[in-house]
């Protein structure tokens, strides 16, 4: 690299106290990501590309015959969207802070961290010695009350604004579920607004709008129409699209709650403006509409208070995931006001108006002293300001790579949550039914072209998140984020 030395300046003059130093300049972001689906996409080049494949040919045998393996016994061979990748997905032996490495014994820099929760780096011994420690003494589910559940329940309402009481469940998609039916009890009205793009899960009533604004019911296959015929959806940063949703909601019955990822969609793939939160708040208390944050993915990697401390805007719904165990499983809750949260009492037989949640396996002894565990650690090592700035070195640095090979490419993070568009293909203009139509191709051939970037980005040592999103954890160095521009830089210079 020419010019590290700026670079690492640069990075190192964030504020030393916030998981993100500087929130994008949103408008002229979207303008640097619309010149990039505007123009003809820059995939590796033809003769690279064989070179690419050749190395998961040569390097990864024990992965491709795991993966053939796999479609004999699992519907399209893998279990979960993470594992696709390109041309066949990894089978990982080992994970270990920054790095994973495969059967082959290929190791990788670890940029995909599960999808996010491992903000410590994977495996983290801290971690992992309690939960050895968890199961030598109780083993790791008993149907009973256990401390570790209060412990973890005590310390997440104790970082988090707008959490004064938690219910813990399996997952995001359950935790979002169970909030939509909280925010329909409570309020005793049926709309629900979220905004386009947004992933919630798979639950009937929100595989809707996912990944592409407008799209509606485009992926609600085997779900009937009634499952959402209550939601609603309206583009990122529109807020009179909003106002005219919940004004004509209020003549038939009225808004339960306005649904919505802090940072934007996809983690803010598509980015929200500073100041649109605490507008959605204000519509919300104008409306009567309850206002629910999913921070599966922010929650304690924008820092211990989560995204809704970063802007200073207090949800009536907090929806948690993936961090809130550090990477075991089980990891879901609810939190909320607690005049909110009381319509999820638990209890067999009570006559009380509520939401009803179960869950043989939630808040069990493992996932909650995992994530009492991860959390403290995570407190005490300021993990999250940590790999917020690994995040800023890294993106800094994706800048000059992209600038100096004069590429269309748009790197940009908030913290740890670093974005790298190169085919843009969730960012194509939905924004009429025209415009979605004439997109659809345009779509699979820009996915197709993510795709293989992703996997260059393997055969280079590199793990992403389906090529264009990259978490960095407490386990990133700077040697480690070094290493990895050069590997990007190796990647790029095959375009």
């Amino acid at each position: 690299m020419s010019n590290l030395a700026s670079i690492h300046a640069a990075a190192a003059n964030g504020a030393a106290d916030s998981a993100i130093s500087a929130w994008p300049d949103t408008t002229a972001l979207y303008g640097r990501l619309a010149e990039l689906v505007a123009q003809p996409m820059r995939p590796i080049r033809p003769d690279a590309m064989p070179k690419v494949l050749r190395w998961f040919e040569q390097k990864c045998a024990g992965s491709k015959r795991l993966a053939e393996q796999a479609k004999a016994v699992i519907p399209g061979g893998v279990q979960h969207n993470l594992a696709f990748n390109h041309p066949f997905p990894l089978a990982i032996r080992q994970a270990e802070g920054a790095y994973l490495t495969d059967v082959d014994g290929n190791r990788y820099i670890d940029f995909l961290q599960a999808g996010g929760p491992t903000l410590l780096g994977s495996n983290h011994p801290a971690v992992r010695q309690k939960v050895h420690e968890l199961i030598d003494e109780c083993g790791p589910v008993t149907g009973l009350l256990h401390e570790y559940e209060v412990k973890l329940a005590e310390l997440v309402c104790s970082h988090m604004p707008g959490v004064e009481m938690l219910r813990l469940l399996g997952s995001g998609t359950e935790a979002v579920m169970g909030a939509v039916r909280l925010a329909r009890t409570y309020t005793r009205k049926k709309w629900i607004i979220k905004v386009g793009g947004a992933y919630h899960g798979w639950s009937d009533q929100l595989v809707y709008g996912m990944r592409l604004p407008n799209t509606g019911r485009m992926e609600a296959t085997g779900i009937p129409r009634g499952a959402t015929g209550h939601t609603q959806e309206c583009l990122p940063n529109d807020l009179d699209a909003l106002r005219r949703k919940l004004q004509l909601n209020r003549l038939r019955g009225g808004t339960a709650a306005v649904l919505l990822e802090p940072l934007g969609p996809e983690s803010g793939t598509r980015p929200v403006h500073a100041g649109y939160n605490a507008e959605v708040r204000k519509l919300c208390d104008e409306f009567g509409a309850l206002l629910i944050f999913d921070e599966v993915v922010t929650g304690f990697r924008i820092g211990m208070g989560g995204a809704q401390a970063y802007f200073g805007v207090r949800p009536d719904i907090t929806v948690l995931g993936k961090c809130l165990t550090g990477g075991y499983p089980m990891a879901g809750a609810i939190g909320g006001r607690k005049d909110v949260m009381m319509s999820l009492v638990g209890g067999i037989g009570t006559t009380s108006r509520r939401a009803f949640v179960g869950g043989t396996l939630s808040a069990n002894p493992l996932s909650c002293v995992a994530g009492y565990h991860a959390l403290r650690e995570a407190e005490r090592s300021n993990a999250a300001v940590v790999a917020g700035r690994a995040g800023d070195r890294l993106r800094l640095g994706l800048e000059e790579i992209i600038r100096r090979r004069g590429l269309p490419y748009v790197a940009y993070n908030m913290g740890s949550i670093v974005h790298l568009q190169t085919s843009g293909v969730l960012l194509l203009d939905t924004s009429s039914l025209w415009k979605l139509f004439k997109v659809k191709d345009e779509a699979r051939r820009r996915k197709h072209m993510m795709e293989e970037m992703g996997a260059a980005y393997t055969a280079h040592g590199l793990v992403t998140l389906a090529g264009s999103r990259i978490y960095t954890s407490l386990a990133d160095t700077d040697d480690v984020i070094d290493d990895a521009l050069n590997r990007f830089d190796d990647v790029f210079a095959l375009v």
